[in-house]
């Protein structure tokens, strides 16, 4: 039954995005009820609790982000830039640091949770998801590189990039955890968990980015050159060669898998290689995801949500259609970007599968307490995304395209 059901899991996997092209649903919500109702129904079926499980629950999140960080990197044509990015810029030096502060003074008094809980809890849900969010970013890898509109490129971008700078806000947890506020501690923090950290996953990241692409567009001999061969699982060896290497030496690589993906993407930009590249990282993303919501949906269906207070429901629903879409728009202020990609960028803070593992990473490296409280509300809102963003995305996405269009005098794309 178990091979039967992955087989059906699979050929929706590539069945439903077709299907559901233009409807008010998700693939990510059809997994995730599938999940609910398949674990409901089967009581012999093994117990996915995440708290239970934590280490099964880091690695399967871990290694769903740093394949959909490749594609989200690999998809993108705007070339890197300080005036071409500042709308990324704007979301990770201001949106999200006020994300963090104000999930973590309203998990400290909506919940009462120590100083430590609800930085993780702020810290897990402070970045945007590169896994659950296909439908508001941008699609394969094109060569025309004007073509990316601000909404999809700036989420996109947001999302890959985010998903590392989350880290040192998971590390401060940890470490206040550990030391409380002490300035050494502190210290220490800022010297190697911010610092440190970041520069040695970008370098990285940059390094294996620009050898791979020399081997990749332009080796000698020829032979070597794997784009004339049309190799896709390639995009695993950049991925985990890149996050690897980042880590051994204690960078972040969530950062090193981005950056490597973009450098590959700026090297001979007109190639089709990167289309290759693409669409195999997007498949093995795409059955990851779904093993990774089948099992939420289980954990749902099977009490993550029974110990829920009103507290912790009025709290995740204020970081999802309060905190994000506020912080979104002051961040985007004074930006030029148009009104409304600028409120389709803020509301569209999906959390995820990200979040996911930024809260099992932090369980399992300090002793915070209220595990089930931290798990019940990432969970809820990580689902009360799915489905919210899930239904809204066509619809909402559907208008920005057209007020653009409207604008520019031509029909949206």
């Amino acid at each position: 039954m178990l091979y039967a059901a992955a087989g059906v899991a699979a050929l929706l996997a590539a069945l439903l995005p077709r299907l559901l092209s233009g409807a008010p649903t998700s693939m990510p919500m059809v997994f995730l009820g599938a999940g609910i109702l398949g674990f409901a129904l089967m009581d012999d079926l093994p117990d996915p609790d995440p708290i239970a499980h934590q280490a099964v629950a880091e690695h399967i999140t871990e290694l769903t982000v740093i394949v959909s960080l490749m594609g989200a990197g690999l998809a993108l044509d705007r070339p890197f830039g300080r005036r071409r990015w500042s709308t990324t810029w704007r979301l990770l030096g201001l949106t999200m640091p006020m994300t963090v502060i104000a999930v973590a003074v309203l998990g400290s008094w909506f919940l009462g949770l120590g100083a430590a809980a609800a930085i993780l809890l702020a810290a897990a849900l402070a970045p945007t998801d590169p896994v659950l969010a296909n439908e508001v970013q941008v699609g394969e890898p094109t060569e025309e590189e004007g073509k990316e509109d601000e909404t999809r490129f700036g989420l996109t971008s947001e999302a890959g990039l985010n998903d590392g700078l989350a880290f040192p806000f998971t590390y401060l947890a940890i470490t206040v955890a550990a030391a409380g506020f002490a300035p050494a501690a502190l210290g220490s923090w800022v010297a190697i968990d911010v610092l440190w950290r970041i520069v040695a996953g970008a370098a990285v990241g940059l390094g294996v980015g620009t050898g791979l692409a020399a081997l990749f567009f332009r080796a000698r001999p020829a032979r070597l050159r794997l784009a004339e061969s049309g190799e896709g699982f390639v995009a695993l060896a950049a991925t985990f060669g890149a996050y690897g290497l980042a880590e051994v030496i204690e960078g972040y690589g969530f950062i090193a898998v981005f950056v490597c993906a973009v450098a590959i993407r700026a090297a001979e930009r007109d190639h089709g290689y990167h289309n290759v590249l693409h669409d195999y990282i997007e498949q093995v993303e795409r059955l990851l995801t779904v093993v990774v919501l089948v099992l939420l949906g289980g954990a749902v269906a099977r009490g993550l949500f029974a110990e829920l207070t009103w507290q912790q429901i009025l709290l995740a629903a204020v970081v999802l259609v309060v905190v994000r879409p506020a912080a979104g728009w002051v961040g985007l202020t004074r930006s030029g970007v148009e009104r409304g990609d600028r409120a389709a960028i803020s509301y569209f803070g999906i959390r995820g599968i990200g979040s996911l593992y930024y809260l099992s990473y932090g369980l399992g490296e300090g002793e915070f307490g209220h595990a089930e409280t931290l798990w019940g509300v990432v969970g809820l809102v990580v689902v009360g995304s799915v489905v919210l963003h899930g239904v809204t995305a066509t619809p909402v996405m559907g208008l920005v395209d057209r007020m653009r269009g409207d604008r520019s005098g031509e029909p949206p794309a």
